[in-house]
C-alpha cells in the first residue's frame, strides 16, 4: 500500500491498528528499518497482523524503561506501517523488518486481551510549491551536507542519497530520521503535521546543531595544535639538554633548576642535606619540564629549602622574666609554674638539655595548650602548636614516601616548617587521644621524636635524610595519661593541671575573662559590670567542669545581651549583671545544685569519682530482691568495678558477724547494684568502700549520712589501698555539698601537698580497714578506732 493510494482511497477513513510500542525510537514516514521485538504482548501483536493486512502501528514509549505498557505510557503520535518480514531467533526473540508508510495521529487506545490496538487519523497536509518551498528546500538540504561533513559518525553517502529524492515530504522525514537529537525532539519534528512548519522546524534544528559541531570542530583542532606545539617544545628541549651536557655548560638563567641553585647556595643546610639537594638538582636538569616527575622533584627541593636546618632564635633566659609572663598568663596553677621555671633554670645553665618531655595532664579549659604558649614566649622561643587527636596513621607522623601523588612530610617537619627556626616550643596537644590501626601505630613514630638520644636524627619518610630536633622543647598535653601507651609515657614527666576552684574561676574571670570579652564584644570596662555574687552562681548553677571555657561563654553571652541593651536604650549607660537578675542574661540555670541536705537513704553510698573532665559524685544504689543467688550490676560498669562489686560481697559474707549480718543473705535476696547516669561509662577500683558501705546499709536498713562520701579500693581482706585523682574528688565534693569525706590513709601525702582554701571546711576521716568505715557509719560506738584527720573550718 502506497501513502498515495491511502490518501486517494479515503482520507476521512479511521484505522484501527495493533500498537508496537517503540523504546528509545522514533520511526518516520518512508524508513525501512530491521527491529528487534522481545516483548510477549508485542510478539503476539506482530504475529496476528501477519495473519492479515500487514498493517500495524509504531509508536515511541515516553519511559524506554517500563516494560508493562499502557496506554498512558505511549505518544499521541506514530507511524501506520507494513511489516515486511519476520525471522524468529534462536532466543525466542521476532526479528522485524517494517516500512514506514505515513504519519497517523491516535484518537484513543484500547486493549484487546493483552494487545493494545489504537484508532488512527491520517493527517494531510498540502503546500502550494513556489520559488519560497524550493529556496527552503535547497536550504535544507545544504545545512544537512554540512551537518554529515562535521558528524563523524555518518556516511558521507547520506548527501548523495538525499539529493535523489524529489519529494519534499520524503526528504524532511529523511533528515530527520538522520538527526542525532533526543527522543523528545523527534517525537516533536513527527508530531508536526505541517509541512511548511516542519520545514522550519527542521532548519533550525539543523543551525542549532551545525554550530555545537562547529565549536566542536574548533576545540578539536586546538587540541590538536597544542599537542603538535607541546611535542615539538619536548623534542626541542631535549635537543638543547643534549647540547648542553656535551658543552659541558650550566642550567639556563632564569630556569627552575638555576633559580634553586642560587637559592640553596645561600641556604644554610646539613652535609648529608646538601649531599640529597646537590643529586635530586643533578636529576632535575635532566628531566623535561613537563614529565610529571619533574614536579616531584621540584617540590621535594622547595620543602628542603622551607625546612629550617641552622636558623635559631636566641633565648631570652631569665628567671624573674619567665616568673612575670606566667603569672601574667595564668592565675595559680602553682605546681606546674614551679616545675616549668626549675626547667628553665637549668636550661640557663647547660645552654641546651636533654631532659624528661613535659607532658601537661588535666581537665579541658584548665590552660594547658596557653601555658605551653606562655613558656615559648617567656623563653623568646617561636611556638607552633599540632593537634594528634584522632590520628591514627603513623604516615601523619613520619610522612608519605615520594612514590605516593600528593606525598608530604608528617605534622612534625609541617609544624618546624611553621616555626621556622630548629629551636621552638613545640606543643603536640591531645597526645592521649591517638589512635592505631592497620595504617601503624603513630604512638610508636612519637618515640623517635620524644626521645632525647633519638631526636637528633629524626628520619621523615618524605625527606630520607637526618633531621636535627633536639634543639626542640617539646610540650606534651593530655586529658588523661593513662590512656597514652606506656613506652611513651616513659619518656615524659607528667605534671598534673588540676582543676579550679570556685575562688580562682571567680579571680580568674576577673582577670582574664571579662576584659577579654569587653574587648570582643565591644564594650568599655564602664558599661558593663559582674558581681562576685553573680560570676559565683554562674560557676555553681550555669557550669560544671574543672576548667573555665564554660564559664567563658556564659560570660560572653551576658556580654552580647548588654551590647543588644545598650544599643535599643541611649539613656542607660552602664549594666549591672547582680545574682538577682542573673536569669535575664543567662535564662534559668543549667545545673540545679545538687547539695543533699539532711536526706538519708537506706542503701545508698556516696562515692567520689575521677574523669577526663574533673571530679564528680558517684552515687550507688543497692536494692534487695527476694529470690536466689543472684548478683545484677547495671549503669555500664567496667571490668574493674565489676569486680570491686564481687569482692564487697564475698567481703561481707565473710565478716557477717562482725557487721551483724545473715550469712546466708545471697540465699535469700537477689542483690541488684546500679549506678545512676547509665549511659556513662564507669570504670576503676576506687569505689570499693562505697560498693561495701551501700550494700550493708542495705543489709542492715540504716541510711548513711547524705552530706559524707567516700573513696577508696577494697581487697578480700577488707584493707582500703590508695586512690587516684584525689584533688578532682576533693574539688567535686566541694562543688555538690559533701562535709565528710573518707579516705585511705596511703593517700595522707598528697593531702599535704594540696592548697588550705581546697581543705578548708571538710572533715578527712583516714581509714587503712573497711572495719574503721563500719564502725565509723553502722557503730554506735562512734569515733573508736579511726584516725581523724580534720582541717580548719
Amino acid at each position: 500500500m502506497q501513502e498515495s493510494e491511502i490518501f486517494e482511497i479515503d482520507l476521512t477513513k479511521r484505522y484501527t491498528l495493533n500498537v508496537l510500542p517503540l523504546k528509545d525510537l522514533v520511526f518516520f514516514p518512508h524508513m525501512v528499518v530491521p527491529l528487534i521485538v522481545g516483548r510477549p504482548n508485542s510478539i503476539e501483536s506482530v504475529e496476528q497482523v501477519m495473519k492479515g493486512d500487514k498493517l500495524i502501528f509504531l509508536v515511541a514509549q515516553k519511559d524506554p524503561t517500563i516494560e508493562e505498557i499502557t496506554a498512558r505510557e505511549l505518544f499521541r503520535f506514530g507511524v501506520m506501517a507494513r511489516v515486511l518480514q519476520i525471522v524468529r531467533l534462536p532466543n525466542g526473540l521476532l526479528k522485524v523488518l517494517v516500512e514506514g508508510i505515513v504519519r497517523g495521529k491516535v484518537v484513543r487506545y484500547q486493549k484487546s486481551r493483552r494487545i493494545i490496538k489504537a484508532t488512527v487519523k491520517i493527517p494531510y497536509s498540502s503546500v502550494k510549491y513556489d520559488d519560497q518551498i524550493e529556496a527552503l528546500r535547497r536550504e535544507l538540504i545544504s545545512l544537512f551536507k554540512t551537518y554529515v561533513k562535521l558528524n563523524d559518525e555518518l556516511p558521507e553517502e547520506l548527501i548523495f542519497s538525499v539529493t535523489q529524492i524529489d519529494d519534499l515530504e520524503k526528504v524532511t522525514d529523511f533528515i530527520a530520521s538522520y538527526l542525532e537529537l533526543k527522543l523528545e525532539q523527534k517525537q516533536k519534528v513527527l508530531e508536526q503535521w505541517s509541512l511548511l512548519k516542519r520545514l522550519y522546524l527542521l532548519l533550525d534544528i539543523l543551525n542549532h546543531e551545525n554550530n555545537i559541531l562547529n565549536l566542536k570542530s574548533e576545540l578539536d583542532v586546538k587540541v590538536r595544535d597544542e599537542m603538535v606545539k607541546s611535542q615539538r617544545n619536548y623534542f626541542l628541549q631535549e635537543q638543547l639538554r643534549v647540547i648542553r651536557e656535551e658543552l659541558g655548560e650550566e642550567a639556563e638563567e632564569g630556569s627552575d633548576v638555576w633559580i634553586l641553585k642560587n637559592k640553596f647556595k645561600q641556604k644554610e643546610l646539613s652535609d648529608e642535606a646538601r649531599a640529597k639537594v646537590e643529586e635530586e638538582l643533578e636529576r632535575l636538569a635532566k628531566i623535561p619540564p613537563l614529565s610529571p616527575e619533574y614536579n616531584v622533584i621540584r617540590t621535594f627541593l622547595e620543602w628542603i629549602l622551607k625546612l629550617p636546618w641552622k636558623k635559631q632564635t636566641q633565648d631570652e633566659i631569665s628567671i624573674e622574666r619567665a616568673q612575670k609572663i606566667l603569672n601574667e598568663d595564668h592565675y595559680g596553677l602553682d605546681k606546674p609554674k614551679k616545675r616549668i621555671l626549675e626547667h628553665i633554670a637549668v636550661l640557663q645553665r647547660v645552654k641546651q638539655m636533654k631532659g624528661p618531655i613535659l607532658c601537661l595532664a588535666g581537665p579541658p579549659g584548665v590552660g594547658k595548650t596557653s601555658l605551653g604558649r606562655s613558656i615559648a614566649r617567656a623563653l623568646g622561643r617561636n611556638f607552633v602548636r599540632i593537634s594528634l587527636g584522632g590520628i591514627h596513621d603513623e604516615a601523619e607522623i613520619r610522612g608519605h614516601r615520594r612514590t605516593y601523588i600528593g606525598s608530604m612530610p608528617g605534622k612534625i617537619l609541617q609544624g618546624m616548617k611553621k616555626a621556622g627556626t630548629i629551636n621552638p616550643v613545640f606543643l603536640l596537644d591531645e597526645v592521649d587521644k591517638i589512635n592505631s590501626d592497620y595504617h601503624g601505630d603513630p604512638a610508636s613514630a612519637l618515640l623517635e621524636v620524644l626521645d632525647p638520644e633519638q631526636n637528633h636524627s629524626f628520619i621523615d619518610h618524605y625527606l630520607e635524610v637526618e633531621y636535627d630536633l633536639s634543639k626542640v622543647f617539646f610540650v606534651v598535653t593530655a586529658n588523661n595519661p593513662d590512656a597514652i601507651p606506656e613506652p611513651l609515657l616513659d619518656r615524659m614527666e607528667v605534671i598534673e593541671l588540676p582543676g579550679y576552684l570556685d575562688y580562682e574561676k571567680i579571680a580568674i574571670a576577673k582577670q582574664y575573662l571579662i576584659p577579654k570579652q569587653l574587648e570582643l564584644n565591644g564594650l568599655k570596662p564602664d558599661e558593663l559590670e559582674i558581681t562576685d555574687e553573680a560570676l559565683n552562681e554562674i560557676i555553681i548553677n550555669y557550669t560544671l567542669e574543672a576548667g573555665v571555657r564554660s564559664l567563658e561563654r556564659e560570660i560572653s553571652k551576658i556580654c552580647r545581651q548588654s551590647v543588644i541593651t545598650l544599643s535599643k536604650s541611649v539613656r542607660q549607660k552602664k549594666i549591672v549583671a547582680t545574682k538577682r537578675n542573673l536569669s535575664r542574661f543567662l535564662g534559668e540555670p543549667k545545673y540545679i545544685s545538687s547539695k543533699l541536705k539532711g536526706r538519708k537513704e537506706v542503701g545508698v553510698a556516696t562515692g567520689l569519682a575521677w574523669t577526663p573532665f574533673g571530679g564528680d559524685l558517684l552515687r550507688v544504689e543497692v536494692n534487695l530482691i527476694p529470690g536466689k543467688d543472684k548478683l545484677t550490676l547495671t549503669g555500664k560498669l567496667g571490668e574493674v568495678m565489676q569486680e570491686s562489686a564481687m569482692i564487697a560481697v564475698d567481703y561481707i559474707r565473710s565478716r557477717y558477724r562482725k557487721f551483724k549480718i545473715n550469712q546466708n543473705f545471697t540465699s535469700k535476696y537477689e542483690i541488684h547494684i546500679h549506678l545512676p547516669e547509665g549511659a556513662v561509662p564507669k570504670e576503676g577500683p576506687s569505689a570499693g568502700v562505697t560498693l561495701t558501705s551501700g550494700l550493708i546499709s542495705a543489709l542492715k536498713k540504716q541510711p548513711l549520712p547524705a552530706d559524707l562520701a567516700m573513696t577508696g579500693e577494697i581487697t578480700l581482706r577488707g584493707k582500703v589501698l590508695a586512690v587516684g585523682g584525689l584533688q578532682e574528688k576533693l574539688m567535686a565534693a566541694r562543688r555538690h555539698g559533701i562535709k565528710r569525706i573518707i579516705l585511705p590513709a596511703e593517700n595522707k601525702p598528697d593531702i599535704r601537698d594540696m592548697s588550705k582554701e581546697l581543705l578548708n571546711g571538710f572533715e578527712l576521716i583516714f581509714v587503712k580497714d573497711y572495719e574503721q568505715i563500719y564502725k565509723y557509719l553502722f557503730s554506735d560506738s562512734r569515733g573508736k578506732g579511726r584516725d581523724k584527720v580534720t582541717s580548719d573550718k
